[in-house]
Formats: C-alpha cells, structure tokens, sequence
C-alpha cells in the first residue's frame, strides 16, 4: 500500500494547462482563490500507472490504435476483483469519458420530447445532457432524513409517464456522496423494471467508496434490471488520469450496446488515445495498492472535516460515504447564493463549487474537494474561520 507521505507531497500544478488552477480567473473572477473545486486530485498517478506510459511514449510513433482484448479483460477482471461484479469483456465498450457517453446515450435511448429522470441536487453535466438534445428533465429530489440523503421513492412513481424513457442514476452520488445500498437499489430497480425505464448508471465514483463500505452495481440486482441497465466507469476520479480521456460502459443487453455504438461510431470518437489505453491498463492490473493508500488518506481528510465542521457554528454536512468531494451546508450561517460565494471565494479566497451549479436545492451548499494533501485541508480550514471571525450569524441573511 502506498504510504500517506506519497499523497502528502504538493506537486505544483500550474502553467501545465491545468483547468483547476489555471482558470481559475475564468471560473473565479480571481486567480488567487485556493482551489478545491473540480473534481480531479493533486496526487501523483501510481508509479506503475505513470511507467506503463512512459514504456509506451518511447516507442516514439503514436499513429491510429485500436483497443486490444487486454483493455476490456483488465476492465473486467478489476470490477470482479474490486466488487465482486462479474461481467464478460464482451460487454465492454469504450468511451471518451463518462461526461460523452450520458450524452450519447441520451441520443442512443430516447427521443426528442422524451422524458429522463434525474435525481437532484447532482453533477451539472447530468442536466445538459439531457436540455441540450432536446429531452425534457424530470426531477426526483432527494430527501433529507435522519442525517442521510435518501431517494424519494413515491415521488419518483409519480413522475413517471408515458413520455418518461430513461433514469440518470448517480452511484455513488455526486456532490451528497451517498453510496446506495443494495435494499436500495432493489426497491429502485422494481420500479425502474416496472416501468420499463433504460437506466444509465454512472459509476465513475464506484472505486471510491469509503470505509471498506460494498458498492453494489445496479445491474446485478437481478436479470430484469440487468437487461435495462448500461453503467459508466472510468478510472479517471480513481486514479487521477481524467485529461486521457478513456472510459467504458457495461452493458450485457447487446441491443443497448449495439445502439450506444451506433451513436459513438457516428461522432466519430470512437478510436480513442494510446495513452489512455495503456493508462486502464496497468491501472485496473497493477493499482491496487495505490487505490488502497488514497482511500485510507481520504478518510483522513474526512476526519479532519468532521473535526472542523463539529466546532464551526457556520457549517454542517454529510460525511460522504463515497467519493472524496464533501456537500458543505453553510445554512447555519443564514448566507446562501452571491453572499456565501463571495465571502468564502472573495473574502476566504477558496475556490469550492457553488451548489447552486446541482440544482436548486444547493443554495446554502457549496462542494469541497478533499483529492488533495491534508496541508491544504487544513489551510482552506484557516481561511474559512478567519473569513467566518466575528460574523453575527442572522437566518435569512443572503
């Protein structure tokens, strides 16, 4: 396992073209906030990760490539190992990321007009893929009770139609970081089955479930749902390589698979980059260790949260189950839209995404990322209080 000193080193990331500390005047209006918002780490990649490429880069020719059999049986043989999921490789298709392939099949499963339900608050591009093509979102809220985020079940039955194809699942959920459980999921998948709904799964923060807590796919729930259900993965958010570009989905419904083809093949985006294969590679056979490492690290910066978030009057949450993003609900103290953003981007200089970007629900709400070494926690802590010091907490207050 790799030790915390590896994940602890602060490796400057500027001036590499770097989205999440080079735009930050474009995504800010300033550039000297802290950044803890898009969802990628400041870790290193594995060591074997980053030899895998490297072997690969001195070959010196980089021309068209395909994916071998190797890319979907390491795929295949990582999920069976990591989540006792079995699938066949087959069942594998490639994507260039999870983001284009809800896009995709949003075009492959429903038509204009149609209906997709979503679940909300949720990860922004959940909601363009489905305006963007013409589809008609349908919002299932979830419901906040006894501390945990849960899905409203009887308000997800009386949103479905004879206009409504499809369900948006996000497992584990991104920004509430709930991992579903299996009850869960089965209770899901019985109306989903009922009502003949595709589901599109998006794994992509599957490996990344916490405290050794099981994330069940939602395809295996049973045959029915199995034969109604395309799931994403990647291991971009696992392993820290989201600019290669290279993810898949599952799918055991060859006509489900033959369809999201059909429209990937169309885009011509198909072929993928040699990088981004090899990378899969020798992340699902060789990353082991370093996943088991980032994961012990992560729950460390949850602690350091949990200690932080008990003694601050200003500021509640969730402890996430999976993922390494935290929903922080700053309703405690009163601020909520432009007056929370500015005191805590403007005035603390920390860069989180605004809640308001997943729905409406994230008013008060704003999403730290904790993909990064606990020096950086800890400094965001500071810069937070001391932007909260001697504030005179008023509900309503925006």
């Amino acid at each position: 396992m790799y030790p915390p000193s590896f994940f602890d080193e602060i490796v400057n990331r500027r001036g590499a073209a770097c989205v999440k500390y080079d735009e930050l005047d474009k995504v800010f209006g300033v550039s000297d906030v802290l950044p803890m918002w898009v969802a990628d780490a400041d870790f290193r990649v594995a060591r074997e990760i980053s030899a895998a490429v490297k072997e690969r880069a001195e070959h010196d020719i980089y021309a068209y490539t395909f994916h071998p059999q190797s890319f979907f049986q390491s795929a295949a043989d990582w999920v069976q190992r990591r989540h006792h999921w079995t699938v066949q490789p087959e069942w594998l298709s490639f994507s260039p990321g999870v983001v284009p392939a809800l896009n995709m099949c949003v075009h492959a499963y429903t038509d204009p007009g149609d209906k997709v339900v979503i679940q909300t608050p949720v990860y922004p591009p959940f909601y363009s893929a489905v305006r963007d093509h013409g589809r008609e979102i349908a919002r299932n809220p979830l419901v906040k009770r006894n501390n945990s985020y849960e899905i409203d079940f009887d308000h997800l039955e009386s949103l479905i139609d004879r206009k409504t194809k499809m369900l948006i699942l996000c497992h584990p959920h991104n920004p509430v970081g709930r991992v579903w459980t299996r009850q869960e999921l089965e209770q899901l998948a019985a109306i989903c089955v009922r009502h003949r709904l595709i589901v599109v799964c998006d794994m992509i923060h599957s490996d990344l479930a916490l405290n050794r807590q099981p994330c069940p796919s939602f395809a295996e729930i049973s045959p029915e749902i199995d034969a109604l259900t395309v799931s994403l993965i990647a291991p971009s958010k696992t392993f820290n390589t989201a600019g290669l570009s290279t993810s898949l989905i599952f799918a055991s419904n060859a006509v489900l698979k033959a369809k999201f083809e059909k429209v990937r093949d169309g885009w011509h985006v198909g072929s993928g980059n040699i990088f981004g294969t090899v990378a899969l590679e020798a992340a699902y056979k060789y990353g082991d260790a370093w996943l088991d490492g980032l994961l012990e690290y992560i729950n460390a910066n949850f602690d350091i949260l949990d200690e932080w978030t008990a003694r601050a009057p200003y500021v509640q949450y969730i402890r996430s189950q999976g993922t390494y993003l935290a929903w922080l609900d700053f309703s405690p103290s009163g601020l909520s839209g432009n007056g929370l953003y500015d005191t805590v981007i403007r005035k603390a200089k920390v860069g989180l995404n605004k809640g308001l970007e997943f729905g409406t629900e994230g008013a008060a709400f704003m999403r730290m990322n904790l993909g990064c070494p606990a020096s950086i926690v800890r400094q965001a802590i500071r810069r937070i209080d001391e932007s909260f010091s001697g504030f005179e907490f008023q509900a309503g207050v925006s």
